[in-house]
This record gives C-alpha cells, structure tokens and sequence, in this order.
C-alpha cells in the first residue's frame, strides 16, 4: 500500500489522504468518518486500508469541517467536495473511474445526504446516481442530533426536513446507485429502527430492491469499524469489499 497524506481537496483547506494499492485499482472507495459531526478525522492507520488496498481498492479517506466551527451544510459540502476530487483525480492516481462513497455514523449521514439529496454532488457538475455505490454505515436519515442542537432542537427529536436524507427519498424519482446499509442489533437508541424507516421508504417508492441490502452487525455502534477478525482481517473492510465485488461483478 502506498499512501499519500493532508491533500487539499477544497478552498476551504480541508484534506484528505489516499492510500493505492499495487498497480491499477479496480475501484476507489470515499470514507467519511464519523464523530457526530463534532469529532474525529481520517485515520492512515485504520485496518479496513490494507485490507482494500491488498485487493486492489484504492481508499480516499476524508477530513471535513465539523462543530462548533462548522454550520450546516458545511460539511455535507464538504464531502461534496471530497467526491468531485475523487472522481476527477482517481483515473490519474489509481487508474479507476469507479468511484463508491461511504462513511459511519456522522460519516454515513454524510453519505446519505449525498445519495439523496442529488443537489450537492449536482452543484458540481455530478449525478449521484452515476457514481458505482454507496455504503451507509450506522448513519442517521433524520436530520442529524446536532444539526438539531445547532438550532436549539431538544436533539432526541425525531425531525425530517432538508437535511434528513429520509425527506428526499423519492424527490428525484425512484433512481438509485446500488447501495447497502450496515447497522447493529445494539446501536444507538434508535438507529437500528429509523435505518428500517429509511429502507421501508426506498420499498414504499419502488426503488430497485435488487441495489439495496442491509448487513445487520452484533453489538454496539460501529463497534465492528476497528476490529479485526480471528484471522487479523478488517471486519469493515470485508464488509466494504464485498459489497465493491459484488457491484463490480
């Protein structure tokens, strides 16, 4: 694996790093951390990267502006931002135009956001559906508990409006990218049912059933993101990659 670090993706400075693996990938996978958009960065050393990159897919791992000196939408474009630089750099950097976006937690609403509500990516000249797939992990399709606090919202609330990714289900038709969803039996209170809301809405409009799963993980919240499994292998980075072959295929 071969990594590049802190490229600046945007003019707002933010960065990001690459990480190829040996010779022409097959696809590039975009990952947005997560933190509740508040906390965390990306990672050089996070196992899901040598398992990808071994198998030939090149990750691009994400930093954003988050809270307190973030407002929204600022980091939904953000990663906005992070996808248009992949998708206009990864033939150059690791011979793939397949591009496949994903994040956990605060990083999968981000990529929900994206998914659904096409105007970030369009504002840059892309079509959400055109990009190979999407891996939401763990994320929140109601509109974010601190985007709620950032209002002055009791954050428990339960509010879908612009930037829930639930309220632009259905708003563009019923097009879609493949997508998958990953959440666990023991996440946070409530995620596991409004990740079930959001697939109930993409059935209630008809989207192609055959581009969508769910990978239903034990245990706590995104508690699989750093674990390794009896064999030292990225039990996230299994689950990413089998979701890319499977597209790919």
């Amino acid at each position: 694996m071969r990594t590049i670090e802190n490229i600046v993706y945007n003019n707002i400075g933010q960065t990001l790093d690459v990480h190829l693996p040996e010779g022409k990938a097959k696809a590039a996978f975009v990952y947005f951390h997560g933190g509740g958009l508040e906390a965390g960065s990306k990672d050089k050393n996070a196992p899901y990267h040598q398992f990808l990159t071994a198998r030939g897919i090149a990750v691009v791992d994400v930093n954003y502006r988050m809270y307190p000196a973030a407002k929204c939408p600022d980091f939904i474009e953000d990663a906005a931002d992070a996808v248009k630089w992949a998708a206009d750099r990864m033939p150059l950097y690791a011979g793939t135009d397949r591009i496949f976006v994903g994040g956990s937690s605060a990083g999968g609403y981000l990529s929900m956001m994206l998914c659904f509500d096409k105007k970030y990516l369009a504002k840059r000249g892309m079509d959400a559906n055109a990009l190979s797939g999407y891996v939401h992990d763990a994320g929140q399709p109601t509109t974010h508990f601190n985007v709620l606090r950032e209002r002055g919202v009791d954050s428990r609330r339960l509010i879908v409006d612009e930037f829930a990714p639930l309220y632009h289900i259905g708003a563009y038709a019923n097009a879609c990218a493949p997508m998958t969803f990953i959440v666990s039996d023991g996440d946070m209170e409530n995620r596991l049912e409004q990740t079930q809301l959001a697939l109930s809405t993409l059935k209630h409009f008809r989207f192609d059933e055959s581009k969508i799963s769910l990978t239903l993980m034990n245990g706590g919240h995104c508690a699989y993101v750093g674990k390794v499994d009896a064999n030292g292998e990225s039990v996230f980075g299994k689950l990413i990659y089998e979701f890319i072959e499977k597209t790919i295929s």
